[in-house]
Order: structure tokens, then sequence, then C-alpha cells
């Protein structure tokens, strides 16, 4: 989502990331992998108005603000509870960021802001973009605020894998041919597994999107605000909606952008968001082939033949790796290429980057520009260290949501499934959906709807050929909010606001900044 510099991919993929199959949802145990009517009309339950007694000393503790070493912005750190259910029995500190509004005009209060993940960094996001990118109006009356959710980045993050043994995760093969590599993809998700279980053991039972929604709330409290005002992504819908459904008659102002659908399994989550790839990747064929420099096709290739064009090199790439020119050897197999092609789906200005990437690696066997595409995607850096994101985005995933799959024999009969949902990446995706099935912690979260019955209107944006959260999701989030609105943007990429789109973000701006949503049915492009 970066038309205008924002970041990368606010919300991670399902199957492409073996750390995390879907994107927010994927969770650990082995579960139905089908929505059962009960979970479909379970809502999500509000808490009680008057804080309890035994949370009162984290609403009302005080923030140590400091300089963060970045020109105008603070930073501080907040204490939460551990386990909300033992609350004094053990803290979890979490990284808060602030910019205070600049003005001229009333002050609104404070605008939290989430871009996604699980897993991505909120502090980093703000002082990276929301604090100097939003709209100066914005600005100019909200205090902008970002707490990374526990487990993730500043807020002690939750650690799985050194770099070294995450470049060989990020390496296996997802689209086994056999038994003996279908055990090498068990092994890689049970190494990961155990990993997160030796290095973080407590933090990993306590990282759930209720629980981070809890600490929005201590947050909100903390900063002197009445109501909660809100800007989530991709995942931060989750999060942001998750709040709602808890919090209720504490909703501000809330635009939930690229929305989830909680009330689905994992394994329809990852099976509806392969068929949300397959939709942006036919725009980029079709996009793809208009160019001269397409290594997929000409201007007669239909975009079917373009994927099939693209899974023979992908098949190619399964049997003989490429040179990527990396100094610590690494090749560039199925695996890290299908990672790149997926990560240009999220943002349409990034096809000419993957043309390019594509045309090296097909024509110059130089796999350097997929490489760098994934290498983003995973967050790795120049000296092969990677951030906590895929480790944090696995354990908020494995706690929210029972398994997609229990073990490989449902993988198998699910493949045709995901095949016909995409027939280029429904394979690997739905083999790297199996990920949460060897987690050593049991899921606390099941399928939901969230009502959020007697919350001020709040603003869902979907995007009708967004890859990552389909465009249905956000219809249906928007009718189980009580006070839901939906405003739809008619274009590629994942999330709309800021992305170019005039339509779009006067809109949502009018909303942060008067508090009225727009009409009913209000579409955009």
């Amino acid at each position: 989502m970066r038309r205008t510099a924002r970041p990368a991919r606010p919300l991670r993929a399902g199957g492409v990331l073996l750390a995390a199959a879907v994107l927010l949802i994927s969770a650990c145990s082995s579960g139905s992998s089908t929505t059962t009517a009960a979970a479909t009309e379970a809502a999500l339950t509000a808490l009680p108005r008057a804080t309890p007694s035994a949370l009162s000393p984290y609403y009302q503790q005080k923030l140590n603000w400091r300089s963060c070493g970045v020109p105008g912005f603070e930073c501080a750190t907040m204490k939460a509870p551990l386990d909300y259910a033992k609350p004094g029995s053990g803290d979890v500190r979490l990284a808060v960021s602030r910019k205070k509004a600049t003005g001229p005009g009333k002050r609104l209060g404070s605008l939290l802001v989430n871009p996604g993940g699980p897993g991505g960094s909120a502090v980093g996001y703000l002082q990276s973009h929301a604090g100097i990118g939003y709209p100066a109006d914005v600005r100019a009356r909200y205090d902008m605020v970002a707490v990374d959710p526990r487990g993730v980045a500043r807020s002690e993050p939750v650690e799985c894998l050194n770099g070294r043994a995450m470049d060989a995760f990020t390496q296996t093969d997802t689209t086994p041919d056999d038994g003996r590599e279908t055990d090498q993809l068990v092994e890689a998700f049970k190494k990961f597994a155990e990993g997160c279980g030796e290095h973080s053991p407590e933090l990993l039972r306590h990282v759930s999107t209720v629980e981070a929604a809890r600490d929005m709330d201590i947050l909100r409290a903390v900063l002197g605000d009445e109501k909660l005002n809100y800007v989530g992504a991709s995942y931060g819908t989750f999060l942001g909606a998750s709040y709602a459904g808890l919090y209720p008659d504490r909703v501000g102002r809330l635009v939930l952008d690229g929305a989830l659908d909680p009330s689905l399994t994992a394994r329809k989550l990852n099976e509806e968001q392969t068929a949300g790839f397959e939709t942006a990747f036919q725009s980029f064929a079709k996009d793809c082939v208009r160019h001269s420099d397409c290594p997929l096709g000409d201007a007669g290739t239909s975009p079917d033949q373009v994927g099939r064009n693209l899974k023979a090199f992908f098949q190619q790439l399964d049997k003989e790796p490429i040179p990527a020119g990396d100094p610590d050897g690494r090749k560039v197999g199925e695996a890290l290429a299908t990672t790149g092609v997926i990560a240009a789906m999220y943002d349409e200005t990034a096809w000419p980057q993957l043309r390019d990437a594509l045309t090296s690696a097909m024509k110059k066997n130089d796999g350097a520009g997929l490489l760098a595409l994934s290498d983003s995607y995973y967050e790795r850096d120049a000296d092969g260290q990677y951030a906590n994101l895929m480790s944090a985005n696995a354990a908020v995933n494995c706690l929210d949501l029972p398994a997609a799959f229990s073990g490989p024999d449902q993988v198998e009969q699910a493949l045709p499934a995901f095949e016909k949902a995409s027939p280029v990446f429904g394979e690997g995706l739905a083999w790297a959906s199996l990920n949460c099935a060897y987690w050593p912690v049991k899921n606390t979260g099941e399928p939901h709807r969230i009502e959020a019955k007697g919350a001020a209107p709040i603003l869902v944006v979907g995007t009708t050929r967004d890859p990552a959260t389909p465009y249905p999701w956000a219809q249906s989030l928007a009718s189980q909010l009580s006070s839901g609105t939906l405003l739809t943007y008619v274009g590629d990429g994942h999330t709309a606001y800021g992305r170019g789109s005039t339509c779009i973000d006067s809109t949502i701006n009018r909303y942060l900044l008067q508090g009225t949503p727009p009409e009913k049915g209000k579409r955009c492009s």
C-alpha cells in the first residue's frame, strides 16, 4: 500500500509465508476447518462498563514521555497485565509513541493508528508515515498515537528463529512433490513453532487480538480520552473491530480500511484470500501484456495463459533455483520467487518492478530482483537479520483461531478447492496454511461476529480487487457492525486510504474531522 509512501503490506498473506498462513488468521490447535452454525451466530460479548478494581492501577498510570530521537515525536512505556484474568501477577511493557496536534483548530483528542500484520510495528508506522504523511488537517486536530501490540517490535517481541534459521525456513518448499518433501515441510513448521515456544513461553499465551484490544483501552484512558479514535488497516481492522465489540460505548471515530471478516474459520479465510490473490494477479496479467517488457506473454496472451506461464516458471525453479548475487549464498527457488510475486500484488505501483524482476529471472537467470521483493516482504535486512514480524504474525494468528488444518491429509483433501481459487498460488497457499497445526500453545479464540451494539458510526472501507483482504470481507464486517457504514474503492491494491483516490481520502478525512460517515452505498475510484 505505497502509492503515497505508505509502508509495505500491513497484512501478512496467508500461505506464501511459512510463518503465517493467512493474514490475521490461521490459529493453532487442531480445529474444525468449516464454520459451524454456532460459531457464525456467536458475537463478541461487550465487557462491563465499570473498570474492575484490579485493573485500576493500569488505568491510572502516568506515562513518562521522553524524546524518541525522531524530531517531533515522544515515546513512553505503558504497562498492561500479561494475563487479564490475573492482573497484578505479571506485566507486559508496551511501547507507545505520539506526535502532538500541530493546530490550528480545536484539538479532537488522540488518533490511534495501526498498520496491520499482525506483527507490523505501529510505532514505526507512525514515525515513518502516519505522523508526517497523514493529511495536515487531521494532524492539526489530533495527537497522532501508536502502540506496538504485545509481542510486536518494541513491545517485548516474540522471538522464534535467528536470521540463518529464518533464511532456511523461508526457502522451504511449500509445494511438496512426494512424502519426503511433505515431511520436510512439516518439520520446518515444527522447528519454527518449537523456537517460538522455547524463546517466548509465557508471552506466547497472551498475544491474542482481544488482549491487544484491551491494551488499547488502557492507553485510551491513560491519554485522557473519553472515546477511542482509530484508523486501522488490514489486520488493524480486526483489532479495531474487536475493540468496538468489547467497548461499544467508548467508540469514537473508527476507520477500518481493508477489512477482515471475524466470522470466518481459518481455512475459509485462507481459501478466500487465495482467491483474492488470484483476482489481483489477473489484473497484473492484463496490465503486464500491455507492455513490451512483459516476460510472461504479449498483447495476445490471455490472463489465464499468463498464469500458466508463471506457474511453469515456478515449477522450473522448484527443480533448479537460480543465483541472485546474494552474499549469503541464497538462491531463488519456487518459495522465494512466489513470495516475491505475491509481495508485488499488494500495490499496483510495484508491478513495473515485478516485470523487471521476472524478466531478469526468466531471461537472464538472475533472481536478485525477486529476492529483493521477497526480502522486503519478510522484512529481512542487508545483514541477514529479520524483524520479528513473522514471529509475531504466527503467534497472534495461532492464538486467535483454531488451525486451518490438523495435518497433511487435510491439506491434500483441500488442494482442489485452493487450486480452483488460484491455479497459480493455490497449492502453495494451501500447504502454508498448515503452519498452526504444530503450535506449542492452544488457541484461545474462535470465529465470531462483531456487532458492537450501541457504538457510534464506524466506517468500514473495502477495495474491490484487494488481494489480501477480499472485498466481501468488508461487506460482511460492515453488515455485522450495528453502526457500520461501508465505503467502497473500485480499484486494485491492498487498502484504500492515502493511495491516490481523492474521493476516498476526502470522505475519510471528513469522517475523522466531523464525525460524519458517507451516505449508504458510496463508491469511489
